[in-house]
């Protein structure tokens, strides 16, 4: 099952919740926010055309209310600590969204924050 599906799938357990757009890349996910503007988005750092990091900072501009999780493989600490400069709400590593994903999404729209440090940890 390709990733994309495997996170819908997560998703989809909830029933509150709606998916309302997939995409590639980074470019397609800042057009969709502007025009979407969700109250979510799940973003990789590893994005073809404009990475996830430079997709959430312009994005940050153009969908202001919209809180992001970045959920990707990307374990750094720079790139978590990158993450929360840029005002995300999550990070999630892929290796833990099975036990993880769907308690970030409900804490992120609490308005509270979840952010795996990439050791198993979490800082709320």
């Amino acid at each position: 099952m390709p990733y994309r599906e495997f996170v819908s799938s997560l998703l989809h357990e909830r029933p509150d919740l709606q998916v309302i757009c997939g995409v590639s890349d980074g470019l397609q996910a800042v057009e969709k926010a502007q025009e979407l503007q969700p109250d979510l988005i799940l973003m990789d750092i590893g994005l073809p055309g404009i990475n996830g990091i430079e997709a959430a900072r312009r994005i940050r501009t153009l969908a202001p209310k919209s809180k992001i999780i970045f959920l990707t493989q990307e374990s750094s600490p720079e790139a978590v600590q990158e993450a929360k400069s840029l005002g995300a709400s999550g990070y999630v590593l892929k290796i833990d969204a099975e036990t993880d994903l769907l308690t970030a999404v409900q804490m992120v729209l609490q308005g509270k924050q979840f952010f795996n440090d990439g050791t198993g940890g979490h800082d709320r």
